[in-house]
């Protein structure tokens, strides 16, 4: 029979990951090395071989875990009984309250997944496209017609463009909070949202009877 892991294994793995994706957030994947990480851990090189292999297969345990992280918040919030609308400002809050507190991994995420395998990264890309498909169905949900007008996965898009980069200029001890910013991001995206699938439907129509013969 095959020993176990011991009960401290899992553990010491989340070590490695939080100070392995300091590392790679801070000075990039590549020039941050396996001995570097088991110094920031404390243990031996030979001790973190014992946990990972090789430095991709910590980076596919970083990009992994913070995406099955935003997963689960989709899954919460979806879960809740609340209007469209509420349920939007509620995703967006809770995303940014966990690149917040995931700075390093979402940074990691960003930035780093492109020197994964292709296979690890089809794996990312395939969870990733799940979380933008639950926004776009959130969105949606708020602004019925964008989907049938082609502008769901733009709009989307536009909204996490608004999310996902607050870490390159959001100071964490500057003035306004990843809340803050939450609430700001969620009043601009709603209200520039409002009536766009019926302009664009309007647009259409025109565009169409401009067309006849």
């Amino acid at each position: 029979m095959a020993r176990g892991k011991a009960p401290t294994f899992q553990l010491q793995r989340a070590t490695i990951l939080d100070a392995a994706a300091g590392l790679f957030a801070a000075r990039g994947f590549h020039n941050a090395s396996m001995a570097e990480i088991a110094r920031e851990c404390g243990v031996s090189k030979a001790l973190l071989y014992h946990y990972y292999r090789d430095k991709e297969h910590i980076l596919y345990d970083i990009a992994a875990g913070h995406v099955e992280d935003l997963l689960a918040i989709v899954a919460g919030v979806e879960g809740a009984a609340q209007s469209p609308r509420d349920r939007l400002e509620r995703l967006i809050l809770r995303f940014m309250q966990a690149y917040e507190g995931g700075r390093r991994q979402h940074v990691v995420l960003i930035q780093d997944v492109k020197f994964l395998s292709p296979e690890q990264r089809a794996r990312i890309h395939e969870q990733e496209r799940r979380v933008v498909h639950a926004f776009a169905t959130a969105i949606e949900a708020v602004e019925p017609g964008l989907c049938g007008a082609t502008l769901d996965k733009a709009v989307t898009m536009v909204l996490f463009g608004m999310m996902n980069w607050t870490f390159t200029w959001l100071r964490p001890d500057g003035a306004l909070s990843y809340e803050d910013m939450a609430r700001v991001v969620g009043r601009i995206f709603l209200n520039g949202v409002a009536g766009l699938a019926a302009e664009a439907a309007h647009v259409s129509a025109a565009a169409d009877e401009a067309a006849l013969p």
